[in-house]
C-alpha cells in the first residue's frame, strides 16, 4: 500500500489534543444518555399506559432497539455530509438533536410516542461516530491508534455507566427528570462542541470533486471491505453471549440470588478490561502496525472463547471475558485507523459512516444468532461457534494484509 495516495487530502490540525479532549467528553455524554434508559425503560413503558406484562416486555424492546435501528440507517448519511459540509457542523448538529430529543422523552404521554422519540434519537444523533471521523481526519498520522483507542475508551466507559446512572438516579428524581437531566448535559456538549472545537477542513471545490466523495474515492476497496468485516465480528463476538448469559450463569452458580450480579459482572468485565486496553492498544498499534494488531487481537479473542465454553465456575468466566475484553478493546480504533489511512480524506466521513453502520449490524444480529444458537444447539455452541468466526476472520485479515504493515 502506497500511504501517500491513500491519505490524499487529510489535514492534521494544530487544536488535534483540543478537539480530543472535546470529542471525548462529548461521546461520553451522548452514550451515557443513551444508555441509561436500559434499567428503567420497562418501569417507564408501564408509566404510558401498558399493563400486559408481555407487552411492556415487547415494547421495551422495541424502544431500545429503534434509537439504534435509525442510527444504523442514517449513520452514512451523515458521514458523507459531514465529507461535504464539514465535521464539526455534523457534531454540532447531532449534539443540539439529542438534546432536545432526549428532552422530549421525557414529556412523552403514550408508548407510540416513546418510540417516535427513540427513532428521532437514532435519526438526529451520532455524535460519537461523527467524533471518530473527526479525530481520524485532524490527528497526526503517527498519533492516530492512540488518539482514537483513547475515544473508543470514552465510548465504551458511557456503554458501562449509562445503565449503571439509569439505575440509580429515576429512584432520586423521577424517570422525567433523569431524561431531562440527560438533554440538560448534552445540551452543555453543544455548547462545548461550537465554542472548543476547531476544525482544519478543506470542502470539495468542483463539482467533479463532490461527485467523488464517498465510495467512488477510494482507490483500494479491499482493505476497506476486511475492515468492515472485522467491525461486524467484533460487535457480534461481544453481543452474541447476552442473550444466554443469564440462563449460562445459573448453571454454573449454586445460589440462585447470586445470579444475576454473577452475569452483570460477566456483562460489564468485557467492556472494563475493553476501557483498559483501548488506547494502549491503539499506541502499540501505531508503533507496530494496525493489521498486526488486529490479526492479533482476532486471534486471541478466538482462543479466549473456547475455555468460556467448559468453565465450571461464575468467577472464571468473569476472568475470561476481562482477558477478552483486553484482547478486543484495540480493535475498533485500529480498524478506523486502516480505514483513515487507506481512504482519501473527503471520503472518511462517507467510509466511516458505512464501518459504524456495519458494527450496529453485528450488535443486532450478534444477539439474534446467539440466542438461536444457544436454544438449538445448547449454550457451549454460542461460544465455539463465535471462536470459529474470529479465528477465521483473523485467518484471512492475515492473508490479505499489506506486507509492507
Amino acid at each position: 500500500m502506497n500511504d501517500a495516495h491513500q491519505t490524499e487530502g487529510a489535514v492534521e490540525s494544530p487544536y488535534w489534543r483540543q478537539n480530543l479532549i472535546v470529542c471525548l467528553l462529548g461521546s461520553f455524554t451522548t452514550i451515557v444518555a443513551m444508555t441509561l434508559i436500559l434499567p428503567f425503560l420497562p418501569l417507564y413503558v408501564e408509566q404510558l399506559g401498558v399493563s400486559d406484562h408481555a407487552a411492556i416486555v415487547q415494547w421495551s424492546g422495541v424502544a431500545y432497539g429503534a434509537t439504534f435501528f435509525t442510527a444504523a440507517l442514517v449513520a452514512p448519511l451523515w458521514g458523507r455530509l459531514a465529507d461535504l459540509y464539514g465535521r464539526k457542523l455534523m457534531l454540532i448538529r447531532a449534539s443540539l438533536g439529542m438534546a432536545i430529543a432526549m428532552s422530549l422523552i421525557g414529556m412523552a404521554t403514550d408508548v407510540y410516542q416513546l418510540v417516535f422519540l427513540r427513532l428521532l434519537t437514532g435519526l438526529l444523533g451520532g455524535y460519537a461516530s461523527g467524533s471518530t471521523v473527526l479525530v481520524a481526519t485532524q490527528t497526526p498520522k503517527a498519533r492516530t491508534g492512540w488518539a482514537l483507542g483513547t475515544l473508543a475508551s470514552g465510548i465504551m466507559a458511557g456503554n458501562l455507566v449509562g445503565p449503571l446512572i439509569g439505575g440509580a438516579l429515576p429512584p432520586l428524581i423521577g424517570i422525567r427528570w433523569t431524561f431531562w437531566l440527560a438533554g440538560a448535559v448534552i445540551f452543555v456538549t453543544f455548547l462545548a462542541t461550537s465554542f472548543f472545537i476547531r476544525e482544519e477542513w478543506r470542502a470539495p471545490k468542483t463539482k467533479a470533486e463532490k461527485r467523488q466523495v464517498g465510495w467512488a474515492a477510494i482507490p483500494d476497496k479491499r482493505p476497506v471491505m476486511v475492515m468492515l468485516l472485522a467491525g461486524m465480528l467484533l460487535m457480534l463476538a461481544n453481543m452474541s453471549i447476552e442473550p444466554i448469559i443469564t440462563v449460562y450463569v445459573a448453571q454454573l452458580v449454586n445460589d440462585p440470588a447470586r445470579v444475576t450480579i454473577v452475569a452483570g459482572l460477566v456483562m460489564s468485565a468485557a467492556a472494563l478490561g475493553s476501557i483498559l486496553s483501548a488506547s494502549r492498544l491503539g499506541n502499540l498499534a501505531d508503533r507496530v502496525g494496525h493489521w498486526n494488531v488486529i490479526v492479533a487481537a482476532l486471534g486471541v479473542s478466538a482462543l479466549l472463547l473456547i475455555p468460556q465454553a467448559f468453565v465450571t465456575q461464575g468467577w472464571q468466566l468473569i476472568v475470561l471475558r476481562f482477558l477478552m475484553g483486553l484482547s478486543l478493546g484495540g480493535l475498533l480504533p485500529c480498524i478506523t485507523a486502516v480505514i483513515r489511512h487507506n481512504v482519501p480524506d473527503n471520503a472518511a466521513g462517507t467510509v466511516l459512516g458505512y464501518a459504524t453502520s456495519s458494527q450496529y449490524v453485528g450488535q443486532v444480529v450478534g444477539p439474534l444468532a446467539g440466542g438461536f444458537a444457544g436454544g438449538h444447539f445448547g449454550m457451549r455452541a454460542v461460544f465455539l461457534g463465535t471462536s470459529i468466526l474470529l479465528a477465521g476472520a483473523a485467518l484471512y485479515g492475515w492473508l490479505v494484509r499489506p506486507r509492507d504493515k
